[in-house]
């Protein structure tokens, strides 16, 4: 499991529009290439890392504005499911925490989960994601529709 958490110096909703624009991670997620959202519940990803290239899409399985998102894999090569969370701390800040479970499924992603990689790469993603919306200082956009799991137990609970 991998958690990690930043405080943001963004009100909640504009931190959380941003989130819900899948479309952007790209600028600050490390190693995303392209996302594409399909509808409303599901992503299309290509990564590359490590030099390797994946794609795979990923399904939304809880969205509640301003609260949560929760997320799993569906198909391709990548087995992963997290929840990521918005605490408003007060008017001008937001605490995101993300945890995460990732399936290593190939040797070089064993490995990179022994020392730490998916740990590290997720804690920078979540600098550059802070960076991007106090640089910008508003969101892109943002989504404000509730999604509900079709079953429970998809995405593992906030910490």
């Amino acid at each position: 499991m991998v958690h990690a958490t930043i405080e943001v110096d963004a009100p909640l909703r504009e931190v959380y529009d941003q989130w819900t624009q899948f479309e952007q991670f790209p600028r600050f997620m490390d190693g995303v290439e392209e996302v594409r959202q399909l509808d409303d519940r599901h992503c299309h990803w290509r990564t590359t890392i490590a030099g390797v290239t994946r794609e795979f899409d990923t399904e939304i399985v809880d969205q509640l504005p301003d609260e949560r998102i929760s997320w799993r894999t569906v198909g391709g090569d990548v087995g992963q499911r997290g929840v990521v969370t918005f605490v408003r701390t007060d008017d001008s800040h937001t605490r995101v925490d993300l945890a995460m479970e990732v399936e290593p499924r190939s040797l070089a992603d064993k490995a990179g989960a022994a020392v730490g990689a998916v740990d590290s790469r997720v804690e920078g993603d979540l600098y550059r994601f802070k960076e991007f919306i106090e640089d910008r200082g508003r969101a892109t956009g943002g989504w404000r529709g509730r999604l509900r799991p079709a079953d429970s137990g998809s995405a593992p609970e906030p910490p």
